[in-house]
């Protein structure tokens, strides 16, 4: 067996000593991200009027609403995206008709969007930035007709959004389909 040299011995040993520091570490890391057997502190029991409780569509409900809005401009030849989005201007369901073209998508959501958030149709809020012409620098807000609110409770819980048809008139008449299909 061939001796090996000083050099070799040295760089074997530092390979040996990095692997066996390395399976320490890894061990001691291990056993600290442990859980231990010490009990969490309780949650804070939040007291009197300080918390809200509000609606929300349920999944299988914003799809319904997408679907009717979809079909409504299907039914008269409409290439259109629908969106509906949550009282937060989260996005539930997005549909992309076929045909529909590229921009139509986020404009929807856009739509959706400003309808919940003033809880008014779109073509109503677009007539404001007549006095108001500064609404439409709002991110994420589209002053177009094709925008409607969905309310519970007289208050708003959701906007559906349709984008693609000619013009904003039937967006919004496509969009008003899919919140009567809630009803």
């Amino acid at each position: 067996m061939k001796k090996l040299s000083r050099r070799a011995r040295i760089a074997t040993g530092g390979a040996a000593v990095a692997v066996v520091a390395a399976g320490t570490f890894g061990a001691v890391s291990a056993n600290a991200s442990a859980p231990t057997a010490a009990k969490a502190a309780p949650a804070a029991n939040v007291k009197g009027n300080t918390t809200t409780t509000s609606t929300h569509l349920t999944i299988a409900a914003a799809t319904k609403a997408a679907q009717a809005a979809l079909r409504a401009a299907e039914s008269e030849g409409q290439r259109v995206s629908v969106a509906v989005v949550d009282r937060n201007g989260n996005t539930i369901v997005t549909l992309r008709g076929d045909g529909a073209g590229p921009q139509s998508y986020e404009s929807a959501v856009r739509k959706a969007y400003t309808a919940v958030s003033w809880n008014a149709p779109t073509s109503e809020l677009a007539k404001r930035l007549e006095t108001t012409p500064n609404l439409k620098d709002i991110p994420g807000t589209l002053f177009l007709g094709g925008g409607a609110p969905v309310d519970a409770k007289n208050a708003p819980i959701a906007g559906v959004g349709v984008a693609g048809a000619p013009s904003g008139d039937l967006d919004e008449k496509f969009a008003r389909a899919g919140v009567s299909a809630l009803n």
